[in-house]
């Protein structure tokens, strides 16, 4: 399920940026379409359908992010310091006897 939404996910978020790249720059001139798709379309209704489609994709982008994040939190086992097993307190080790004092031997 996860593996197909992000697929889905992918494709909206390609054809977003292709259709954000096809309308019409207001100023920076780094929108490659502006035109009217051949003469097929005028001005006004290609940038009305771009602006529409751009809403639609968008849409579909957040939606898909919103349950791709929910199909991950789902699929992880919640974890808390409680539900763990309390660890077995470690025995104090052993202290080293003392070692008996030596002289400095002469030579």
């Amino acid at each position: 399920m996860t593996t197909v939404l992000l697929i889905i996910h992918l494709l909206i978020a390609l054809a977003l940026v292709g259709v954000i790249l096809l309308q019409r720059s207001e100023g920076g001139a780094l929108g490659i379409g502006g035109g009217g798709f051949g003469g097929l379309m005028t001005g006004r209704a290609s940038s009305n359908l771009l602006t529409r489609t751009t809403a639609v994709l968008a849409a579909g982008f957040i939606t898909t992010s919103l349950l791709l994040a929910i199909a991950a939190s789902m699929s992880r086992a919640p974890q808390s310091i409680l539900d763990q097993p309390a660890a077995a307190p470690a025995a104090p080790a052993e202290p080293a006897a003392p070692r008996e004092p030596s002289a400095p031997l002469a030579d």
